[in-house]
């Protein structure tokens, strides 16, 4: 499987706020369900993590964004992991509008690595290493 791992997605009205456009908290949500899917499709689903009593959290989130996505149109989140360190991994992602080829949004996510029954940091195991092709990108 490629570094870039693609996800599409139809804009719901229920994902629109008062303003019309895309609520903010849509477009962390989308990052996060691309970071999810990414992972079960290098074969690390939430399953295998719990099944290993390992997992990701968030530390922190950066979102820049650039233009709007409307109801019933259809964006693709790309995401990507640029760096893993001994209990942490970087992700990017950028959300693009396919019919104008707009970019509409820039983030990257600093994830770190747990033992879920006690949620301590533990080093990301060699198996999980291997799973993921590290990509520079934007």
């Amino acid at each position: 499987m490629p570094a870039i791992y693609e996800h599409e997605h139809a804009v719901r009205p229920d994902e629109v706020d008062l303003f019309g456009h895309v609520n903010n908290l849509a477009y962390v949500r989308w990052l996060q369900d691309a970071a999810v899917r990414h992972s079960a499709a290098m074969g690390w689903p939430m399953e295998r993590y719990r099944a290993e009593d390992h997992g990701w959290v968030v530390r922190s989130h950066f979102v820049e964004y650039r233009q709007p996505a409307f109801a019933d149109q259809t964006i693709v989140v790309r995401t990507w992991v640029a760096d893993m360190q001994r209990v942490t991994s970087l992700r990017k992602y950028e959300i693009v509008r396919p019919s104008d080829a707009a970019l509409l949004v820039r983030a990257e996510t600093n994830w770190a690595f747990v033992r879920m029954s006690d949620l301590k940091l533990t080093r990301i195991p060699e198996a999980v290493r291997e799973s993921f092709e590290l990509h520079s990108g934007s």
